[in-house]
């Protein structure tokens, strides 16, 4: 039992300290077999208002221009990037190759008319010709009889 007030004397203290409980004195806690009527019931507390204020930007016309390329020959991983922004409208393409090997290109634009649009192309992947293996003629069948 002592154990027990101990315990729930420490939940106290840190949610009091916490602000989510007020803190009680040891003896407003009831007896171990009146635990059901626990005193206090926990409460959320509330979070002060957040003055929000507008930020005025420096660069009326945005402009960017960035691109990359990863070619990996050891994993194989073959991607690249590249992407321009002109005041409101943005123009740039991906690519990567897909797990089955097939490249993939999305091109895509974007303007505050037309809103986000995008067209995608798979490359056909080339397809290597490997020579016919020879056909092998099977014996005649008086080469079996016994």
């Amino acid at each position: 039992m002592d154990l027990l007030r101990v315990v729930v004397l420490g939940m106290t203290l840190v949610s009091a300290r916490a602000g989510v409980v007020p803190a009680a004195p040891l003896a407003a806690f009831p007896a171990p077999a009146a635990y059901a009527a626990f005193p206090a019931p926990f409460t959320a507390p509330v979070a002060a208002p957040v003055a929000v204020t507008k930020l005025d930007y420096a660069d009326a016309y945005p402009q960017y221009q960035f691109a990359y390329t990863v070619q990996d020959a050891l994993t194989g991983d073959s991607k690249a990037q590249e992407e321009t922004r002109d005041g409101g409208v943005v123009k740039g393409s991906y690519s990567l190759i897909e797990p089955d090997g097939v490249r993939r290109t999305v091109n895509y634009y974007a303007d505050p008319v037309n809103g986000f649009n995008a067209v995608v192309q798979r490359d056909v992947p080339v397809v290597k010709a490997f020579p016919a293996a020879p056909l092998l003629k099977a014996a005649p069948i008086s080469a079996y009889a016994v």
